[in-house]
């Protein structure tokens, strides 16, 4: 089979796997490709099982088309999330469906010689235990928080490699294609792709987490700055605070709006003697911590929810820079932090009422993820499928190419 019908396929593939469910003429428009050209490979893969039609199409006044979509265990992805303490591991299937997993593996990321070795055993001890055979596993895709080179495959901040770069090392030990990108913006692909960004042009992700980071939806595209580092969101100088930020700089926004931050108040403001229902919790983990800051102000209290209105307006004022300067039509609010819910979203709305010019933010939209926790790992899988034409991943073509 020639490699460039190999290509159509994967690209085929690819589109079905975002969208969900098309038909013949959808994705004869995709892939710019005749009908009679998609009608074949549609063809050929339905006979091999790897496409299924699933009815037909409602209808809009006309003839209802066929539309087909992926079997879901057609391939798998290995999907990791990182953070600076945390990394969470899943395998996905063809619908975004966790087919093994997620599971959570203590890897602290800071002042770790060996952590990208102890990323590899996680990783191998993972897909053993999946009982997945690697030919079935499209990638590995791995978001990471740092300033991440994707074309070098390297992490300025963590995870350095004795020799070569990350994605080498984790291919040579795994023997599967590896793919990585900071986690910030995986989480806006994630949402671009398959969250509540989707069909909209110019988006702002805010990824709320030990960090505040940033990724930026233009003209469709993700966009990565000039050698991929845009989107320090946390890093704005917002504050004379005096604090010293993680980057060694002070006054930075993350000094006072990141979950770390949030941690850092409940437990002093608890010292102090503040009621609330959060002085029967240990706080001593950051992670449950986090959840169980959460939890109350879900539930009500009156001193999470301050936490919260203190730390939603910081992130607010941060927006209204932003807004000021790309003028989005939409701002989504992910990752961990925006398990809290509709609690974010008054005092983030007051610091753009209040900072920013009316008429640059009357059409800008302030929206919860319905992701969450959940966008790593969607947007590490969104990933590999992003790229996934461009993959030496040729498993499902094998025998096709013998018997041409």
């Amino acid at each position: 089979m020639p490699d460039k019908q190999t290509t159509n396929r994967k690209r085929l593939i690819k589109h079905l796997y975002f969208e969900g469910s098309l038909s013949c003429a959808d994705l004869s428009l995709l892939l710019k490709r005749s009908i009679p050209m998609t009608s074949r490979m549609l063809n050929e893969l339905i006979g091999e099982g790897s496409v299924v039609e699933t009815g037909l199409a409602t209808s809009t006044g006309g003839r209802r088309p066929q539309m087909y979509s992926l079997r879901g265990d057609l391939l798998y992805v290995v999907s990791v999330a990182m953070d600076q303490l945390v990394t969470r591991i899943a395998m996905m299937d063809m619908h975004n469906h966790y087919a093994f997993g997620p599971i959570e593996v203590p890897l602290k990321l800071s002042n770790n010689p060996r952590g990208l070795e102890e990323l590899q055993l996680a990783i191998e001890h993972f897909i053993q235990g999946s009982g997945i055979v690697r030919e079935k596993i499209a990638g590995i895709g791995i978001g990471m928080p740092g300033f991440v080179d994707v074309r070098k495959g390297i992490n300025h901040s963590f995870l350095a490699a004795r020799e070569g770069n990350i994605v080498g090392f984790l291919e040579a030990g795994l023997g599967i294609p590896v793919m990585i990108d900071n986690d910030s913006s995986l989480i806006a692909l994630a949402e671009q792709r398959l969250g509540v960004a989707r069909r909209h042009q110019n988006a702002m992700v805010i990824n709320i987490s030990w960090g505040i980071g940033l990724g930026l939806v233009l003209k469709g595209e993700l966009f990565r700055g000039n050698n991929g580092f845009a989107g320090e969101f946390s890093h704005i100088p917002v504050f004379t605070n005096n604090k010293m930020c993680s980057c060694g700089k002070s006054g930075c926004l993350e000094t006072e709006a990141s979950l770390l931050t949030l941690t850092e108040k409940a437990a002093k403001g608890l010292q102090q003697g503040k009621i609330s229902m959060l002085q029967q919790v240990t706080l001593e983990e950051q992670g449950p911590a986090v959840q169980a800051i959460i939890d109350a102000a879900i539930r009500g209290d009156k001193f999470a929810v301050g936490l919260f209105a203190e730390a939603g307006y910081n992130i607010g004022r941060g927006i209204a820079i932003l807004i000021h300067l790309l003028n989005p039509e939409l701002v989504v609010l992910s990752g961990r932090g925006a398990a809290a819910g509709k609690v974010w979203l008054p005092p983030i709305q007051q610091a753009i009422n209040e900072h920013c010019i009316p008429k640059i933010a009357e059409n800008t939209e302030v929206v919860l993820s319905s992701l969450c926790l959940e966008a790593g790992l969607t947007g590490a899988a969104a990933l590999v499928m992003e790229h996934y034409e461009r993959s030496n991943h040729d498993h499902l073509f094998k025998q096709q190419e013998k018997v041409a």
